[in-house]
């Protein structure tokens, strides 16, 4: 049965179809030869149970928000704010680019949306100071990552749907690691500043900084009401992206009128469109997800390769390799509702806490991102910048490397993720 169902996957993917189609025409396929007694019924029910769960009304919420913020003013300010205070420092111009992406990550939860604002931005600036373009892009389309992993982040909203993990601990969570990969990246970038003898930029005034803070402090209004509102029990995610779609509006409508109401039509069908395609992947992918389940291929395969019963350490061995591999062929969310299922109860079992695994689990999604063949910021560059593959993909390694280093921190000190977790909620 599973051979039989990868063959039509890959058979309709090569064909060219939206991946989809393959989950659903694998799960039909499965009805219809091995299960015909059950009926097709069940696999309306299961995907209408798949975007059932409350929880998931935070998707189309936080990509509407990030959608009115990329068209406004925030980014702007933002990274103007970033620049005052580090602009000066040796690598300050690139090291203010990944500051940029974490504080604008903070905002829309976007990586895509990060890449376009930020890189549309900074990527003449910092070819015009002197650093190569592919250093360049390799450091917007990785340090876009962090949209991932500091709060909101879809990838994670998405994870506690499948497993039933806390969403709110895992956003609390995922700011220890997204605040070491902005220190690890400025490491790199001062190092490569150094090398290639970069010129610094001139000290801002401290009349210039407060200037600039005073001109953000409406765009980092957004963490604030996300993450202060969590941890402080005021609302929920849900709520939180509600809120957050509310005074994303206020801010580019009345506050900054950067934006009218036609273009916010634009931006309602744009987020109407993206919903439409992850929650149809989601409603595909929990009907998939159930039909294995059903048929006991996760322990069929576990058992097959030596799984049942492993320790922690192989267990988040074996968990970080298959995240990597198949987010570097296949769109990030349809990994996850494949192999969520699968080794999430693989982690119960070897005593592994949800949420460390969540943020994982969100780290490897978000090295998919920039990751070749198929990472959605890669082309996301191609497109924004205009650039062959081959030079986008050219800088990449570098920021891979700290990136897996991450996750190798995680798994060894698992307190980068759980200290500020259990402070909050223990």
């Amino acid at each position: 049965m599973t051979l039989m169902m990868m063959s039509v996957m890959c058979l309709l993917l090569v064909a060219g179809y939206p991946m989809m189609m393959p989950l659903l025409a694998a799960t039909v396929l499965a009805f219809v030869v091995y299960f015909p007694n059950l009926g097709m019924g069940q696999i309306v029910q299961q995907m209408i149970g798949g975007v059932k769960p409350s929880a998931l009304v935070a998707v189309p919420m936080f990509i509407l928000a990030a959608d009115i913020i990329t068209r406004g003013h925030s980014a702007d300010r933002l990274i103007d704010l970033v620049m005052r205070f580090m602009g000066h420092l040796r690598g300050g111009l690139a090291i203010s680019v990944t500051s940029a992406c974490a504080l604008f990550g903070a905002v829309c939860g976007s990586t895509q949306a990060t890449v376009v604002a930020v890189g549309g931005a900074m990527r003449p600036r910092m070819l015009r100071a002197g650093y190569r373009d592919d250093f360049t892009i390799g450091l917007i389309v990785n340090a876009a990552d962090l949209a991932y992993l500091i709060p909101p982040s879809i990838g994670m909203i998405v994870y506690g749907v499948l497993s039933g993990t806390s969403i709110s601990e895992l956003f609390i969570a995922g700011i220890g690691p997204g605040l070491l990969v902005v220190l690890l990246f400025s490491v790199w970038c001062w190092i490569v500043a150094r090398r290639q003898g970069i010129p610094v930029e001139p000290r801002a005034s401290w009349g210039e900084r407060f200037t600039a803070m005073r001109r953000a402090l409406w765009p980092l209004g957004f963490p604030v009401l996300v993450v202060g509102g969590i941890y402080g029990g005021i609302f929920s995610p849900t709520e939180a992206a509600s809120i957050c779609v509310l005074y994303a509006a206020i801010l580019e409508l009345v506050v900054f009128r950067s934006i009218g109401l036609r273009e916010l039509w634009d931006v309602a069908l744009s987020t109407g469109v993206m919903t439409s395609v992850v929650f149809i992947l989601i409603a595909t992918g929990s009907a998939f997800s159930w039909t294995i389940s059903y048929a006991q291929v996760p322990q069929t395969l576990l058992a097959a390769v030596g799984l049942e019963g492993a320790g922690a350490i192989k267990t988040l061995l074996v968990i970080n390799i298959a995240f990597f591999i198949g987010c570097m062929f296949v769109d990030s969310l349809v990994v996850m509702l494949i192999l969520v299922p699968i080794f999430a109860p693989l982690a119960a079992a070897a005593g592994l806490d949800p949420v460390l695994v969540g943020v994982l689990i969100t780290l490897q999604v978000a090295i998919g991102a920039a990751t070749p063949p198929f990472g959605c910021n890669l082309f996301t560059a191609v497109a924004v910048f205009r650039r062959p593959f081959i030079e986008v993909v050219r800088g990449v390694p570098p920021f891979l490397a700290i990136l897996l280093l991450v996750a190798v921190l995680l798994c060894a000190f698992p307190w980068i993720a759980l200290g500020l977790r259990d402070l909050a909620f223990r």
